[in-house]
């Protein structure tokens, strides 16, 4: 009775059965693929979208079309040997050690100091050589060692680099990459970081660094009105006081080595990033029509940026590369150093010996006739980092520079 019941209501309602078919149906497809597309590219990420094109074969021809990518890399591929034991007994090992003792003596204190400023970044950007370069990735790849347990999915843990990974996707134009970490070893409590971005050479770079970031330590009752009363007067110093010191470079920059450390801190971040930018060539002379990108790193380190123009400048005129290494030709550099022995941050954060450096080629420099700041001013400057090392910025720019020049490397 109940089976003809419910087949006389179908018969009478002819309507019924189409609706319980539509909400079988996949929803999806009543979907128009531009709206689809959307929806991919807010997605982003490149695993969820790789797992998105094994949903099905529309989502498969869908995906290579997103315009919009984000690719976090997980994990460095090393291809350094293991370490062995040095052939011989220990006694020839030890006769060995001692008849290099002096030939590495007589290197110098110019090796010295050679070793001290790019030691510290020479493995980190042969790192980042593997992660980003598809030839390396593959040679080593082929020499890691069969694990003895199957290896991890696809989607957990990729040695694939990201020219590999991007290669399917057809119509790129906005692309993100971000490193595990940053190139520069640092000690714990100092600040560094830089934002570059590059044509086929560097166009500009900010440098921000302190050699110490602290709290301000908190302020006990009794001392409040005290503090209400230092903070008035700072508010409202002496006219004559405030123009000596923004007047003048502080003598505590040339003590204790300050001027020779942000020296290094400069080199070393032009060399990140110089090294970044070669290694993003593959990825750019294969997404035709790249309008945007960024390479960053989970640390917060350094940033670097290429917008449309600056694309199309390098894939019409090849980069130079530097001689030495796997990176892009510096060339002959203006900056501006403002430096600042002590910067209160809202918050309370406190950054000793502050600096900021503003970086442009001299070229550039000499031939708008408007020094490093150039003819659209100091935002690229004050804008290059996010709050609240932005104000720190503002309140440097506000110190008088130290200038300097330096020559192509």
């Amino acid at each position: 009775m109940e089976a003809e019941r419910r087949q006389e209501g179908e018969e009478g309602h002819p309507w019924c059965g189409a609706e319980d078919e539509a909400e079988d149906g996949d929803h999806f497809d009543r979907l128009h693929d531009a709206v689809l597309l959307d929806v991919l590219n807010r997605i982003g990420d490149v695993k969820a979208l790789g797992r998105c094109a094994l949903v099905s074969r529309r989502f498969h021809a869908l995906v290579p079309l997103v315009d919009s990518v984000f690719v976090r890399v997980d994990c460095v591929i090393p291809d350094d040997p293991p370490p062995t034991a040095a052939p011989g007994s220990p006694q020839q090992q030890h006769q060995q050690a001692a008849a290099a003792a002096p030939a590495a003596r007589g290197r110098g204190a110019l090796a010295h100091f050679a070793r001290a400023l790019l030691g510290g970044i020479a493995r980190p950007i042969h790192a980042l050589g593997q992660i980003l370069s598809p030839a390396a990735a593959a040679v080593s790849r082929r020499a890691e060692p069969r694990p003895a347990t199957p290896p991890a999915p696809a989607a957990d843990v990729s040695h694939h680099s990201p020219s590999e990974v991007l290669r399917s996707f057809k119509e790129l134009r906005r692309l993100h990459i971000e490193l595990p970490t940053g190139e520069l070893g640092i000690d714990e409590g100092v600040l560094l970081k830089w934002k570059a971005d590059f044509g086929s050479t560097l166009g500009s770079c900010v440098i921000l660094g302190a050699s110490s970031v602290s709290s301000k330590p908190p302020t006990s009752p009794s001392a409040e009105p005290e503090a209400a009363a230092a903070d008035s007067t700072d508010a409202s110093p002496d006219p004559n006081r405030e123009t000596e010191d923004l007047g003048s470079v502080p003598e505590s920059l040339y003590t204790n080595g300050g001027l020779k450390l942000r020296v290094v801190w400069t080199i070393s971040s032009l060399i990140a990033a110089s090294a970044r930018h070669y290694l993003l060539q593959p990825i750019i002379s294969t997404h035709a029509m790249l309008e945007s990108l960024n390479l960053t790193d989970a640390d917060g380190q350094g940033v670097l940026t290429m917008d449309k123009r600056q694309l199309q400048e390098l894939r019409v005129r090849p980069v130079s590369a530097s001689a030495s290494s796997h990176r892009t030709l510096m060339p002959a550099l203006s900056m501006r150093l403002h430096y600042a022995p002590l910067i209160e941050l809202p918050g309370g954060t406190l950054l000793k010996g502050a600096t900021l450096v503003a970086i442009r080629p001299s070229e550039d420099a000499s031939r708008e006739g408007q020094g490093v700041a150039g003819s659209v001013g100091t935002c690229w400057i004050s804008e290059a980092f996010e709050e609240p090392y932005r104000t720190a910025a503002k309140v440097l720019l506000k110190r008088t520079p130290y200038c300097l020049e330096m020559n192509s490397f």
